[in-house]
């Protein structure tokens, strides 16, 4: 009995076997030309799990038939790369070929580690062929990543994974065709699905499912909806917490509800939450949004991102997830102004560029006697006591008494504010016409 898992024993031997990336794998590309020419250098592949990056390793060692070293950032060191380092070197000598090395999950080797491969890499000793999910530039030094080509790999489509899983139920030898499994059409359409173009997680549940069958009379392993849907325990939701897709997320929810979308804003949230976010971080980014993005326009917003954030705190996952889409929804129909934003932005930019002026005599606090002779509060007016509660005094250094960082924008509540700036800048300037005129 074979106990080779199914995706292994699957896996293509050459560019005509390999299904998907048709962007590297199509007869006349340049990536596959240069596998068949012989002159690959050393390379990052970047994509999915389960869309083929190990498969396509593998395909380059069966074309190039260049001494081959695979190996796994997770389980091994430096150690060994010394040692597969002295073996390339051997193979240079006895063959004149250099040795492909094929680390799967390259992400996971720390600085040190990588700086080790530089040397060997840079005197073509090895062709480095490295896999990750994860982005290289967050994860691959620089001076590695100078020195590898950056293929991108896609989640498979549908058609992809359907071509593979009709392989696997046909092929008596590498897949499951002995055992003469037959799915029904929904079952089939539903394994496609839940794949979400990881062909890894397809084969899992289709072996697994298989075996769990018993065959009937004929020896015929029927497989309904429900053994594959016992088989698959949930789909995989793309989430990795720190890298590129965390923030890809966090931007798409972000630009989703400045956009007032409230259904892809909802969408976003989910997968968010699906992917096990912190919601403490997710009610974080919603306060930030309900200041940066809606301000006065809606002053409820940020009262409305301070309750979701509570209700995190108070019940937390599962049940503040409601509570949370409630806030988003809220969010997503309210009026937009970045109005707050740009005007404290303009407000710290006067700080940071302009001189650090004096603030007036009669708005500097004076609780002693030396700072009242020094006319610290002197003809301070208490605007409670003035008509209107509007004194009219000025409260800025002088260099900065007509600069205006704050301009109300036209929507929702914004339209008030504007009204209330302009009636107190009506009254101030009839004042000083008055004292003026006086």
């Amino acid at each position: 009995m074979n106990t080779t898992p199914l995706a292994d024993r699957l896996r293509p031997v050459s560019f005509d076997e390999f299904v998907g990336q048709e962007h590297l794998t199509a007869q006349g590309r340049l990536f596959r030309k240069s596998v068949e020419e012989g002159n690959l250098s050393s390379c990052i592949f970047w994509g999915p799990p389960g869309c083929g990056k190990t498969s396509l390793a593998n395909v380059v060692a069966n074309v190039t038939k260049k001494p081959f070293a695979a190996f796994s950032a997770v389980l091994q060191g430096v150690k060994d790369v010394r040692d597969i380092v002295e073996d390339a070197k051997k193979n240079i000598g006895l063959f004149q070929k250099n040795t492909i090395l094929f680390i799967d999950e390259i992400h996971r080797f720390n600085k040190a580690q990588q700086d080790a491969l530089l040397p060997h890499v840079e005197h073509g000793t090895i062709i480095l062929i490295g896999a990750t999910t994860e982005n290289p530039s967050f994860e691959i030094i620089s001076a590695l990543l100078s020195r590898c080509q950056v293929y991108v790999l896609y989640p498979l489509k549908d058609e992809h994974i359907a071509q593979i899983i009709n392989r696997a139920l046909t092929d008596d030898v590498k897949g499951l065709g002995r055992l003469r499994p037959e799915l029904d059409k929904d079952a089939f359409d539903f394994l496609v699905n839940i794949s979400n173009g990881d062909i890894r997680t397809a084969l899992n549940a289709l072996e697994l499912a298989t075996n769990g069958v018993k065959p009937d009379n004929i020896g015929i392993r029927h497989i309904a909806l429900d053994y594959i849907k016992e088989a698959v325990s949930s789909r995989k939701i793309a989430y990795d917490k720190r890298g590129e897709e965390y923030y890809n997320l966090i931007s798409a929810l972000h630009k989703s509800l400045r956009g007032s979308d409230v259904q892809a804003a909802l969408y976003w949230l989910a997968r968010m939450i699906e992917g096990g976010a912190d919601p403490l971080y997710i009610a974080r980014r919603l306060m930030r949004f309900a200041s940066e993005d809606i301000g006065m326009a809606d002053p409820n917003a940020v009262l409305q991102a301070m309750a979701a954030k509570d209700a995190v705190d108070f019940i937390g996952y599962p049940e503040c997830s409601t509570a949370l889409a409630q806030c988003v929804v809220y969010l997503a129909t309210a009026p937009k102004s970045n109005h707050i934003y740009t005007a404290f932005g303009e407000a710290q930019g006067a700080v940071q560029n302009t001189r650090n002026e004096p603030m007036p005599l009669n708005i500097r606090n004076a609780p002693t006697k030396l700072m009242k002779e020094l006319d610290y509060g002197k003809d301070y007016q208490y605007d409670h006591n003035t008509e209107h509660a509007f004194s009219g005094q000025d409260f800025l250094p002088e260099s900065l008494q007509d600069v205006t960082f704050y301009k109300p924008g036209p929507y929702g509540f914004e339209k008030e504010i504007k009204k209330r700036m302009d009636f107190w800048a009506n009254l101030k300037k009839k004042i000083k016409t008055e004292k003026v005129e006086s």
